[in-house]
C-alpha cells in the first residue's frame, strides 16, 4: 500500500514538472517576440512623426460653376394641387429657396418667412419657395410650415432645372435678363441678405466699368 502511495506521488510531481516547463517556454517565447523598449524608442525617434491631418472645413458656399446656371420658369403645383408657373422673367428680382419639409436646417428659413419675422432682402427682390413634388415631402408638414404671404411650389423638375442637389439652397435671379446672378447654400437669412448684396455690388461694379 505505502509502495503505491509513493507511485502516485512521484507520477504526480513529474506531471507538476512538465507543466512548469511548458509554461516557462511559453512565457520565454512571448518575451523572446516583444521589442525591447530602447529599440522600440529608437524606430519611434528615428522617423519623422506623422501627425493625421485635420478634417477639411467645408465651405459654405459651393465652388462657382464652369457655366451660369440657366433660370428656368418654375412650373409645379401649389400645396392645394393647384397647377402654378412662376414667370423669372417678372421684372422682379426673386429669390429661389430651395428648402424641404424634413430638413432641420431648413426650419430656421420657414420660420424666418412669416409675418413679422422676414426680413428685407436687398433690391426688394421676392422668395419663392421650392419644394419638391409630393411624393418626397411631408403634405401636413409644410402646411404647417408654409408662410401665407410667401408663394410655395412644389416642383422636382425645378431641382433638376437649377442643378440643386441639396437643402437649403438659393438663387437668385434677375428679374428682367432671368439670369441666375448668384447661388449657394446658407445657415442663415442673414448669410442669404449678403449673398445678394454682393451680387448687388458685383454688378454695379461692372457696370461702371
Amino acid at each position: 500500500m505505502l509502495t503505491a502511495l509513493v507511485v502516485v506521488e512521484t507520477l504526480v510531481l513529474a506531471l507538476l514538472g512538465v507543466v512548469v516547463v511548458a509554461l516557462l517556454r511559453s512565457h520565454a517565447e512571448i518575451l523572446r517576440r516583444l521589442p525591447a523598449s530602447d529599440e522600440t524608442e529608437a524606430h519611434v525617434g528615428s522617423g519623422p512623426v506623422v501627425v493625421p491631418e485635420a478634417p477639411a472645413i467645408p465651405e459654405l458656399l459651393p465652388q462657382p460653376r464652369r457655366r451660369p446656371t440657366e433660370a428656368h420658369d418654375i412650373s409645379g403645383t401649389t400645396l392645394d394641387a393647384e397647377p402654378v408657373v412662376v414667370s423669372m422673367r417678372s421684372g422682379s428680382d426673386t429669390v429661389l429657396a430651395f428648402l424641404s419639409s424634413g430638413c432641420l436646417t431648413c426650419r430656421g428659413f420657414w420660420e424666418g418667412l412669416r409675418p413679422g419675422a422676414s426680413l428685407p432682402l436687398p433690391g426688394d427682390a421676392r422668395v419663392v419657395v421650392v419644394v419638391k413634388d409630393p411624393a418626397f415631402e411631408s403634405p401636413s408638414k409644410l402646411r404647417e410650415l408654409a408662410p401665407p404671404d410667401t408663394s410655395v411650389v412644389q416642383s422636382s423638375r425645378a431641382w433638376e432645372d437649377f442643378g440643386v442637389a441639396m437643402s437649403p439652397y438659393f438663387c437668385f435671379v434677375d428679374g428682367t435678363s432671368g439670369v441666375v446672378r448668384s447661388e449657394g447654400s446658407a445657415m442663415t437669412w442673414e448669410q442669404v441678405g449678403s449673398l445678394l448684396r454682393d451680387a448687388l455690388l458685383d454688378e454695379e461694379v461692372v457696370a461702371r466699368g
